[in-house]
């Protein structure tokens, strides 16, 4: 290269770095210099979403096609009229709600709501407990997430209610459960407080538990194996010291209380942790994009030790676990169902109601459109009727395990199928409701270990 090719090079590589220089220089000035509508708040939902926003008037219900009420008793039509209402009129009256999902907060303000419509505590009969069949539980769950999925407090604080978060683990060779309860998930704590406490025990935490002054998680998941019952790597001494690490535990950062579950001496053994135990410490998971007012969290067991005192009585075998956790497949299969029904709910009114200036008539006057409306309705009247055969197996004491995995499998498939024709919706579809599909079709057993649990039923072959 001749000198003048090097001081031409030169030349270009200097004016090229002014020309980026001088750039940067009117970017920076056209943003210190921001027009006087820059800063300003967001318009309030109501206005620049009318059309299907909660935060306005939530949609009357339009999804029960096969007329589903005829399938319920009285007390159970009662009780769904009941929390729909609650959760149409008083719940949706919180604008602020997508804030606490924009903040990944909980909206305590809402839990008052919930308590009063004494849901809580399922099936349970006693100690201020509801005493609920299955269905009319089941069908509670399906209504508050119609509206809101606070419906997740619900589901894992009585799970908890249940099994005080369960957890397999093991101990010097011996399989162990560990449980755990916090201020909000509840079901499991409360059903296994009621199916295997003393008597002092019951009397202590079910009252709180149902009325939600006291709530509830299980934890299950670990970082390597997942939610793999036969693989992890939690562990605990005969002397009740708990090593290990649990992940995406909800409510785990709420005030709380654990509940182990050991084989000691060769001997089923619950005892309860309590929060602020020596050892034991939760951190809140960040940057989810799905169920973000649910407070997940990781937690780590380090020398952890439990009193005896505090064991629970009442726990015969490790089978009891695995009954409990069909159950709660169940329940949580009734969530995607409600909100299958409120994404179609805001869909259809959306469709009548929009009229767009270039066409003659509103969306639903479509044929495509119609389509897409008639999928979805078809959709959520299959998931209701299987979850209610679900809950009446449940009630006649002839549901198995394959018979929740395969519910809970396909009644999550086929809401992501149903949430998917938001684009009825066009722009305004892209919503934060929408994307909580996608952690319930992944927890309590992913899609395929579903499926491999029915499998197995099915064919005689463990292949999982």
């Amino acid at each position: 290269m001749t000198v003048h090719s090097q001081i031409q090079v030169c030349s270009e590589i200097i004016w090229g770095t002014l020309f980026d220089l001088t750039s940067l220089l009117l970017i920076f000035n056209q943003f210190k210099c921001k027009p006087s509508y820059f800063n300003s708040p967001p318009l309030d939902v109501s206005v620049a979403f009318p059309q299907a926003t909660p935060a306005s008037t939530f949609p009357p219900l339009a999804s029960d096609y096969y007329q589903f009420d005829d399938l319920l008793s009285p007390e159970e039509r009662a009780l769904r009229k009941k929390v729909r209402e609650c959760m149409e009129k008083k719940a949706t009256n919180l604008k602020f709600f997508p804030q606490y999902w924009e903040k990944a907060e909980f909206p305590f303000q809402i839990v008052p709501k919930l308590g009063a419509l004494r849901i809580s505590g399922g099936t349970i009969k006693g100690y201020g407990c509801p005493g609920l069949s299955l269905t009319g539980s089941a069908i509670a769950m399906a209504e508050v997430a119609r509206v809101m999925q606070v419906a997740q407090l619900l589901v894992h604080s009585s799970l908890a209610m249940l099994t005080l978060v369960r957890s397999m683990i093991h101990v010097n060779n011996q399989h162990f459960s560990l449980y755990i309860s916090s201020n909000f998930w509840y079901y499991f704590f409360l059903s296994i407080i009621a199916l295997c406490g003393s008597e002092e025990q019951k009397q202590k935490y079910l009252p709180s538990l149902a009325q939600l002054k006291t709530v509830a998680c299980w934890a299950l998941t670990e970082p390597d194996y997942g939610s793999d019952a036969s693989s992890l790597k939690t562990t605990a001494t005969k002397r009740g010291v708990l090593e290990g690490q649990k992940r995406w535990i909800g409510n785990s950062l709420l005030q709380m209380c654990w509940l182990s579950f050991q084989e000691y001496y060769n001997q089923p053994d619950k005892r309860v942790i309590k929060k602020d135990s020596p050892g034991l410490t939760a951190t809140k998971i960040p940057n989810k994009i799905g169920l973000r007012i649910v407070q997940n969290g990781d937690i780590l067991l380090k020398k952890v030790f439990v009193l005896d005192e505090d064991r629970l009585p009442g726990v015969n075998s490790f089978q009891d676990t695995s009954k409990v956790l069909a159950v709660s497949r169940v329940m949580v299969a009734w969530q995607p169902i409600g909100i299958s029904m409120g994404v179609y709910d805001m869909c259809a009114r959306y469709a009548m109601n929009s009229s767009p200036e270039t066409v003659w008539a509103p969306l639903a006057a479509f044929q495509i459109n119609q389509q897409k409306l008639a999928r979805m309705l078809g959709n959520i009247q299959a998931m209701t009727l299987v979850g209610w055969r679900l809950c009446k197996l449940y009630e006649e004491g002839k549901m198995t395990p394959g018979h929740a995995s395969l519910g809970k499998s396909w009644i999550t498939s086929m809401a992501r199928e149903t949430a998917a024709r938001r684009e009825l919706l066009g722009g305004n579809g892209i919503l934060a409701a929408f994307c909580d599909l996608e952690p319930i079709y992944t927890y309590e057993g992913y899609y395929d270990i579903n499926s491999l649990v029915t499998g197995r039923e099915i064919t005689g072959f463990a292949r999982f």
